[in-house]
């Protein structure tokens, strides 16, 4: 089985348009659905993330270490949360992020981990 990672895609300013009585039924759905994937023996890993803007940047790639506050990208959009999963191929993960993504009510995207 290969370990994908289906990672939350959600707008650089959260859900303006959604307060938390409106989140309700969304915590409920990924709560179903990160069940449905223990109970089938995906589920590897998952966790939501702070906002973007409590993000550090650490770069040791020069002769510096330069730490800087906030994303390390500028985008539109940001990265919410994220599932590790097993599949047993691409069509598998596929399906698995279509139920997450309905469940989230936010883009996910996939991404096969590299193999050993």
């Amino acid at each position: 089985m290969t370990q994908y990672l289906l990672s939350v895609h959600d707008p650089e300013s959260g859900r303006p348009d959604m307060n938390e009585s409106d989140m309700q039924p969304v915590f409920a759905a990924v709560d179903a659905f990160n069940k449905e994937l223990q109970a089938d023996g995906s589920w590897v890993f998952a966790g939501g993330l702070e906002e973007a803007s409590t993000a550090t940047v650490v770069d040791a790639t020069g002769t510096d270490v330069l730490v800087t506050d906030g994303p390390y990208a500028e985008t539109k959009e940001q990265l919410g949360g994220f599932w590790v999963v097993e599949a047993p191929d691409l069509d598998a993960a596929l399906e698995m992020a279509r139920r997450g993504s309905a469940a989230c009510q936010s883009p996910v995207e996939v991404r096969p981990f590299q193999s050993e």
